[in-house]
């Protein structure tokens, strides 16, 4: 991270702590960084302005973005969200007016200058990940019918969204150049095949949808215009059994049993019942997206969360019949 001092309000501010996850993250994109990080506090009082907005503190949660709850002028709430500009964060704004409140929080206003979005609240606002009265089976059946409401919505014949398979083809070519550069002693045959299957995949999906991007349980909140609604969207067009991977990763770790596979199995099954696609299909994108993520893990010093992935990589094939 760049130590140096960098243009931030220089009397303490609540809106705009230093102990923002946000602040740590951007500094580490370098002058880029500092620079977006300099013009933000004067974005958010344009913003303010122009949307007429009563400010809170901010969210402590976001790592690319400033979050925080705002009212309108007629006291009703809603979230203000100013994004550093990225490819992740490009379609969010189009996925969530597609999606028009189905399965996700509505998009109240937008401002693609700013990279900034006023949309719905949700309130009380707890995670998915934080639901620890429901069942594991009970939380993947809410985060499967939150996807396949996601996934009804049309795609429009014109769009701005990245295809899912121009995003995974060039996680292909990352993770072919990891496994040379860093040779972190994994299996090379597993390998190829997870960067086969980021290239092949996409363009054998027998549909096309919008789909989430980020679906893991973090972002899916307990709402009250509907029970759970979906935040924080990735959002591209593409084969929908790109979607679940988190979902099996972190809603709890299988991996932690005995025998991980047959449970790792009933929950492919339950996901696969409710939006209609293969479970074979679904773990393959999950060995995929598992590769990815554990070459990933070896190129920012995370060792041991990558040997422990590639297990991961191994049991997902293996589901998937590869």
């Amino acid at each position: 991270m760049d130590s140096e001092p960098f243009p931030w309000p220089s009397s303490p501010s609540p809106l705009f702590p230093t102990t923002l996850p946000v602040v740590a993250n951007i500094l580490e994109q370098g002058e880029e960084g500092r620079a977006w990080l300099a013009k933000l506090p004067s974005a958010v009082e344009q913003l303010r302005e122009l949307w007429q907005l009563r400010l809170g503190a901010p969210i402590h949660g976001g790592s690319c973005s400033w979050v925080a709850p705002v009212w309108l002028p007629d006291g009703a709430s809603a979230i203000l969200k100013v994004a550093w500009p990225h490819r992740e964060a490009a379609g969010e704004a189009e996925a969530l007016k597609i999606w028009d409140g189905r399965g996700a929080v509505k998009v109240l206003r937008d401002d693609p200058s700013r990279c900034a979005l006023l949309i719905e609240r949700c309130e009380p606002g707890d995670p998915l990940s934080e639901a620890h009265g429901l069942s594991v089976a009970e939380r993947l059946h809410i985060a499967a019918e939150i996807l396949a409401q996601l996934w009804s919505a049309q795609v429009p014949e014109r769009t701005g969204l990245e295809h899912v398979g121009a995003y995974t083809a060039a996680l292909a070519d990352v993770a072919e150049e990891r496994m040379d550069r860093l040779r972190p002693g994994f299996d090379p045959g597993l390998v190829a095949l997870g960067a086969r299957l980021l290239r092949e995949l996409p363009s054998t999906a027998e549909r096309k949808v919008v789909v989430h991007g980020d679906i893991n349980p973090g972002n899916i909140l307990r709402a009250r215009r509907e029970p759970w609604l979906a935040i924080d969207a990735k959002s591209m067009v593409g084969d929908p059994c790109y979607d679940p991977w988190p979902l099996l990763s972190q809603i709890d770790d299988p991996f932690v049993l005995p025998e991980p596979l047959p449970v790792l199995a009933e929950r492919f099954g339950l996901i696969s019942e409710v939006v209609g696609e293969s479970v074979q299909r679904l773990a393959a994108w999950a060995m995929a997206r598992e590769l990815d993520w554990a070459l990933w893990s070896v190129e920012h010093a995370a060792s041991p969360i990558a040997f422990g992935s590639i297990d991961k990589v191994r049991a997902f094939a293996q589901l998937a019949e590869l």
